[in-house]
């Protein structure tokens, strides 16, 4: 009788057992798909954090000995992590900048905030912007001691707010750029940073054994003072030139029916526009256009300031 009781307990004991460890099994095989999922997804981080993540020493975009330069995963689980943290904790803290100039001399924006590069190189479909070059250039002027500033409000708020289509964007940038003068009026170059629509084998270059994308500045004609920004994107596409043949597409002059013509460049004798590369350029072709530039432009402006 003993007997027969210790075998039914043994039985309940192994149907317990088993309906645990199948519902264990599920509850991780339902975690595993989940996290999977989750990944598949695009992980969106903001430009500034990622340009950030790839000017650090360890960015596998800035280790010029590599002939391939791709995030790994651990690297975009850092990265991941930094973005949400905001501030990076590592053993060596980076060196902060002293800037000189006291005041903003240079003021860098987006009219066209959205337009995307290539994610081709860029794990869980992140989809970098137009934006990154503006925190990339930022870094190159403040260390030729230009301080500047980066805006980081949203086109599209403006837009939205007052019932403005897309081709209005410009009235919307126009806004940003009176209230960021009245803030600062020290502020005397202002970049507007776009991208081309063409394809890729028309926005890229190798030169030296390293990748770019191509750049094209733009100049309205329709307005009074335009040979003051024409005089002063000459001076850097002339540099260009110099510096890396092929890299510059030249000065595109507008005017004329269908085209908007002034592009803000009314604003001020500095204001100019660059296309940095295309939609099929990469962050890397990207990245080493704008330090290029950014360089070639601290390099006028520091010629100009005396």
């Amino acid at each position: 009788m003993k007997k027969r009781v210790s075998l039914k307990n043994n039985s309940k004991k192994r149907k317990v057992n088993f309906k645990f460890f199948f519902f264990l099994f599920i509850f991780i095989l339902f975690l595993t798909i989940t996290f999977h999922y989750l990944l598949s997804k695009n992980i969106n981080i903001n430009n500034k954090i990622l340009v950030q993540y790839l000017l650090q020493d360890t960015s596998p975009y800035m280790n010029t000995k590599e002939k391939t330069r791709k995030m790994s995963v651990v690297n975009l689980l850092n990265l991941n992590y930094y973005a949400f943290k905001e501030v990076k904790k590592t053993k060596k803290e980076p060196k902060k900048i002293e800037v000189q100039q006291t005041e903003p001399l240079i003021y860098l924006y987006n009219t066209h905030q959205t337009e995307e590069y290539s994610n081709s190189d860029m794990p869980y479909s992140i989809n970098p912007t137009v934006t990154i070059n503006n925190y990339i250039m930022k870094e190159v002027f403040e260390k030729s001691n230009f301080k500047t500033v980066v805006e980081e409000r949203s086109i599209k708020d403006i837009l939205n707010i007052n019932h403005w289509n897309y081709a209005s964007s410009y009235k919307a940038s126009r806004i940003f750029l009176e209230d960021i003068k009245k803030t600062y009026p020290s502020l005397k170059y202002f970049i507007d940073i776009h991208r081309d629509s063409l394809n890729k084998d028309k926005t890229s270059i190798t030169i030296q054994d390293k990748k770019y994308a191509k750049m094209l500045f733009i100049v309205g004609l329709e307005h009074e003072n335009y040979q003051a920004n024409l005089n002063f994107t000459e001076q850097i596409n002339n540099r260009i030139n110099e510096l890396y043949p092929g890299l510059s597409k030249g000065i595109y002059k507008k005017s004329g029916v269908g085209v908007n013509g002034i592009y803000n460049q009314d604003f001020s004798p500095a204001t100019i526009l660059i296309e940095i590369g295309g939609q099929d350029n990469t962050v890397e072709e990207a990245m080493n256009t704008s330090l290029a530039v950014s360089h070639i432009i601290s390099e006028v402006i520091k010629q100009n300031e005396g």
